[in-house]
């Protein structure tokens, strides 16, 4: 997504965020920065990589990694205090889940969680790094499943979040696709005995689009759409099993 308003640093109104450790000029756009950075550090994995090698080096437990787009890494940013030690905030902004599927090793696998939660699609239907068909999706998040069960971290499959619009992408169809994806993921998820987590009920109004007051541009939270999710999600997590160490 390349509108995410809210910093990630409190949470006030700021500029679509940066894409990650290319060396932009003040002027450039998000778009250019964006196209750049595709170029050099197409998943960018330089992105955690300090931080990555902090965590480990520490010998830090982790519990669970949350990986996904902007939408992810806002959370962190806007409610600090539900990324309690062990839940460690894995989003990138912009990114697809093609990106995520190369990020898997060093930014979940190699941190050796009990679990992620993953939330992603959305920039895939925005077309973010070229067109892409919802097959193609759906091979990236079950290949991105092949590798969680692979390493034994438990999966936690989220749904993507309602929108009416893409502000970044306009004319673009929102509504179908992702209630068609989120029919896969849901079905994917039983068929893999995974987790999956269902936040429409809780987020989407009567047309499908976000709640008022639950996003600032009708697709990234406030404060109270991550309360709302959060109210979805931590009955799950704590249904999880408790992981080997």
């Amino acid at each position: 997504m390349s509108l995410h308003r809210r910093s990630i640093l409190g949470g006030a109104l700021a500029a679509p965020l940066a894409l990650a450790a290319t060396p932009a000029l003040a002027e450039d756009s998000w778009e250019e920065q964006r196209k750049r950075t595709l170029l050099t550090d197409f998943a960018q994995l330089a992105k955690y990589r300090d931080d990555n090698a902090r965590i480990l080096a520490a010998g830090e437990p982790v519990d669970i990694v949350f990986l996904g787009d902007s939408i992810t890494e806002g959370w962190r940013g806007s409610r600090p205090g539900f990324f309690s030690p062990g839940r460690v905030g894995r989003g990138i902004s912009g990114q697809t889940t093609s990106q995520m599927l190369l990020r898997m090793i060093a930014d979940v696998v190699e941190l050796r969680p009990r679990a992620m939660h993953f939330m992603a699609g959305t920039n895939d239907i925005a077309g973010n790094t070229g067109p892409m068909t919802e097959a193609m999706s759906r091979n990236n998040v079950a290949m991105i499943a092949d590798i969680a069960a692979a390493h034994r971290v438990r999966l936690v499959l989220a749904s993507i979040p309602p929108a009416a619009s893409f502000p970044w992408r306009p004319g673009v169809e929102t509504l179908a696709p992702i209630a068609s994806l989120n029919r896969w993921l849901r079905d994917f998820a039983r068929g893999r005995g995974l987790t999956f987590v269902d936040y429409h009920p809780a987020m989407a109004d009567r047309s499908g689009g976000m709640k008022a007051g639950y996003a600032d541009d009708g697709v990234h939270p406030t404060i109270a759409g991550y309360r709302a999710m959060e109210g979805v999600l931590e009955p799950v997590l704590a249904r999880l099993p408790k992981a080997r160490r």
